[in-house]
């Protein structure tokens, strides 16, 4: 768990940071490639060929390629359309696609981790249902796309590791990030803009977000995904709703409604606390 808490701390700030910086200013196809291409070049000394086989890093770059590529793809075109309170208020549903994909894959159904996850959504629900606008709908869209790579992606390389305890993920996850580089510079070749940013403030969170947050953030989570079950995945998805309101409204000053973001919050807790008495019951 303390691989996933540590990441959403550092995650917490990108929301607003794509939102203020970034969305509208920078061609969103060059942040992400910018961002992947960073977190790349971070991870690419430790590959080791010897590590895997041809097969395996394929399935690697594949996971790499939808978890971050196209993930990030529909993300930041999300901020083209949405506000980042609304960006936020719909990734609420990612719990509940982490449990369907990896029941899935495992050819099993737990509806019992299912319903931890619904009530995470629920808190997550209860932060931020409101001030919508009305053109959302294809925001909206656009943003279960992005769910939905990021809970496959997760799931998939869980499901990867599990058969793998003893291959160090250092040597390995360079892969992870050359099969999303790959997707992105395929997407900003067909649709993306021929401009790099030149000003020091977006140059400066192009680089925090790909080191830290791509780089650092995806590594840490991924690694802690592979350590919990998958019910304790799919609450903790919704933790980044209120660390990233948090971070918004203490940094930018936005305004929030501090009793929904308490009570949203608690009810993210409770879903952890019936979890961990779901977990302790199945045992």
């Amino acid at each position: 768990m303390i691989y996933l808490i540590v990441t959403t701390i550092i995650w917490s700030l990108s929301f607003s940071l794509i939102g203020v910086y970034l969305a509208g200013h920078v061609d969103a196809y060059v942040s992400v490639w910018i961002r992947i291409a960073l977190a790349a070049i971070v991870f690419l000394p430790f590959i080791r060929l010897k590590a895997v086989k041809k097969k395996e890093a394929l399935q690697l770059m594949g996971i790499g390629g939808v978890q971050l590529g196209l993930m990030y793809i529909f993300y930041y075109q999300s901020f083209l359309l949405l506000t980042v309170p609304e960006v936020l208020v719909f990734t609420v549903f990612t719990p509940i696609y982490v449990t369907l994909i990896y029941d899935a894959l495992k050819k099993q159904f737990n509806p019992l981790y299912l319903l931890s996850a619904l009530v995470a959504v629920l808190g997550a629900l209860v932060i931020r249902f409101d001030n919508l606008t009305e053109d959302y709908v294809i925001g909206f869209f656009v943003v279960q796309c992005s769910n939905l790579c990021f809970a496959f992606g997760q799931v998939a390389y869980k499901y990867f590791k599990e058969s793998r305890e003893d291959m160090p993920q250092k040597d390995i996850f360079g892969w992870f990030y050359i099969g999303a580089l790959v997707v992105v510079s395929i997407a900003w070749l067909i649709w993306g803009k021929a401009e790099l940013p030149t000003d020091p403030v977006q140059i400066g969170v192009l680089v925090w977000l790909g080191i830290g947050a791509s780089g650092l953030g995806y590594f840490l989570w991924n690694r802690g995904a592979s350590q919990v079950d998958p019910g304790y995945l799919a609450i903790m998805n919704n933790a980044l709703i209120p660390a990233g309101l948090i971070v918004n409204v203490t940094i930018w000053n936005r305004d929030v409604d501090m009793t929904r973001l308490v009570a949203g919050g608690a009810i993210i807790l409770l879903a952890l606390f019936i979890h961990s008495r779901i977990k302790r019951v199945a045992e």
